[in-house]
């Protein structure tokens, strides 16, 4: 596995690039993820590097160490990092060149020019089939007796029941996904930000894990989408 960072979309932005076409981009915030534990043969069986994300704070600083599970303040403690939120890890040949406490920012990526982007899509609650299969419905015409609903789901005598596994009214959203292939545009290293296009799953302000793409060969960013400049 390659390099995972966790970040927060923080909304869509429309760009222009050197043709006056429109690019449609994701920005995300990535504040620097600190390295809170490093995994090796010796120790864990295998090599890896465990990140945080986004520290626990609190209105009320006596409440701070309270936010934080008894177990977690320890393992946090063990490598001199302050608790964070939110923790991930990723599996690497050799983790020899991280240490606890290391800041990785969104400069990673900096070299690459495409990543999958995994997110938790937005929720829309309970939805017929119509909606959540985009069901094309029956005639439209008055009188027709079959407008916005599945149809029939059986079948004749034999097996004489509804099949398990078919579109069926369900709750619709809130599914863990994963885009594949997004190019980068630009990365802000001062502001912590990294634009890529296309839509990226989830709501403002959501988390979202950043990794090189795997379905692209990792070169150098020579991105296709050249932006105007004033």
């Amino acid at each position: 596995m390659a390099l995972k960072l966790m970040g927060k979309k923080r909304g869509m932005i429309q760009l222009f690039d050197d043709t006056g076409a429109v690019v449609v981009c994701t920005l995300i915030e990535a504040q620097p993820n600190v390295v809170t534990q490093v995994k090796t043969n010796d120790t864990d069986g295998y090599n890896a590097v465990q990140v945080g994300f986004e520290k626990v704070e609190g209105k009320d600083p006596r409440t701070k160490e309270r936010r934080t599970s008894k177990p977690l303040r320890g393992h946090f403690a063990k490598h001199n990092v302050e608790p964070r939120r939110h923790l991930i890890e990723f599996r690497l040949e050799k983790a020899d060149s991280y240490t606890p406490g290391q800041e990785i920012g969104v400069d990673a990526f900096e070299q690459v020019s495409y990543v999958d982007i995994t997110g938790t899509s937005k929720g829309k609650g309970y939805q017929g089939t119509m909606k959540k299969y985009n069901f094309a419905g029956g005639p439209a015409s008055h009188g027709s007796g079959f407008h916005r609903h599945a149809g029939s789901t059986g079948m004749r005598s034999t097996p004489g029941r509804c099949l398990p596994g078919g579109p069926r009214p369900s709750h619709m959203g809130s599914e863990r996904v994963t885009i594949q292939g997004l190019q980068v545009i630009k990365i802000m290293k001062e502001e912590n930000l990294i634009l890529v296009k296309g839509a990226v799953p989830g709501a403002k302000g959501d988390l979202v894990y950043i990794s090189e793409a795997k379905k692209h060969q990792a070169s150098k960013r020579t991105s296709g989408v050249k932006l105007w400049q004033q």
